[in-house]
């Protein structure tokens, strides 16, 4: 068998910008045929993958499952808005999703996940890459539970929705741990989820406020009250009532029910406890927005038309 040398591996992924493990397999499979390997990756798919990798994936889908008392959300990116509507596209989305309830949180575990073909979930996305012909990657994904109660999930702009699973553009989970019928936590945590999509809450309650961030704030507001002339005590005062105001925009619990426009969150679930006479404790949440944080592109049409003629 012909030595794998650095040298060839540097040729084969400057030839095919296929990644360096994949050229060293490539290579091995083909006795270290340059020309071969080439040919090789090509039928995995992995050349024409990489070649994509550079592209920016903004578009996709989000997914969500719950299976009893577990729940997970996940993020599948594409290039464009056009894969979302591809149904093998959704149908990896979704298997992915299922495969996040007993997988978890990580991305690295989600790829090597087997999905139902004997295939990782990577070498599918892989595939997919090669037959579909853009750039897509498994993003985020995160899972909750509960050891009593019920998970709920929702997704807005949603291609597809029961009450175990969906795809979407923004995809929420509800964690309530609580004792009362499942049917009324599924109810009660339907429309916190509602709320959550709507009012993008960023924190659960305000001691999960991070530190860093609310001391910003406060030296935000500071200035700002100083620049007004009142003296110090009167701004102490301006900037606790302003803070309480910062507390009502990011945290869940502090925020007004979008529903009905007036009842804090924390008094709809205490309400909710006292009709089924039992505690209602909002355990967490999870928000997924599409591409949220990714900078996409800015590209007129010509330009777009003009780089797809060339790939």
């Amino acid at each position: 068998m012909a030595e794998i040398t650095a040298a060839l591996v540097k040729e084969l992924r400057e030839k095919t910008g296929a990644g360096m493990m994949d050229c060293k397999r490539a290579l091995g499979e083909v006795a270290g045929d340059v020309e071969q390997a080439i040919d090789w990756l090509r039928k995995k798919g992995l050349a024409a993958a990489a070649k994509k990798a550079g592209r920016v994936a903004a578009e996709g889908l989000v997914g969500f499952a719950v299976a009893g008392k577990v729940g997970a959300v996940v993020e599948v990116n594409a290039e464009t808005d056009f894969v979302a509507r591809n149904v093998t596209f959704q149908e990896f989305v979704s298997a992915l999703t299922g495969a996040a309830l007993t997988v978890g949180d990580s991305v690295e575990a989600l790829q090597v996940a087997s999905i139902g073909t004997g295939a990782t979930a990577q070498e599918q996305l892989t595939q997919l890459i090669a037959t579909i012909g853009e750039n897509m990657s498994i993003r985020r994904a995160k899972r909750l539970e509960v050891s009593e109660g019920a998970i709920v999930g929702y997704v807005h702009n949603a291609l597809s929705q029961t009450t175990t699973g969906g795809l979407g553009k923004i995809g929420v989970l509800v964690a309530l741990e609580s004792t009362a019928p499942v049917a009324a936590l599924q109810t009660l945590g339907k429309q916190l989820a509602l709320h959550v999509a709507a009012a993008s809450p960023q924190y659960l309650d305000i001691v999960s406020v991070d530190t860093t961030a609310l001391d910003r704030e406060r030296d935000v507001l500071k200035e700002q009250a100083r620049a007004s002339g009142k003296p110090e005590n009167i701004i102490d005062k301006m900037v606790e009532g302003r803070i309480r105001k910062f507390y009502e925009e990011v945290v869940l619990l502090e925020q007004v029910y979008v529903i009905d426009g007036e009842t804090k969150i924390s008094k709809v679930i205490e309400a909710a406890a006292k009709e089924h006479g039992t505690a209602i404790k909002l355990a967490g949440f999870v928000r997924f927005v599409l591409g949220d944080g990714i900078e996409k592109e800015a590209q007129d049409f010509a330009a777009e038309v003009a780089a797809t003629l060339k790939s």
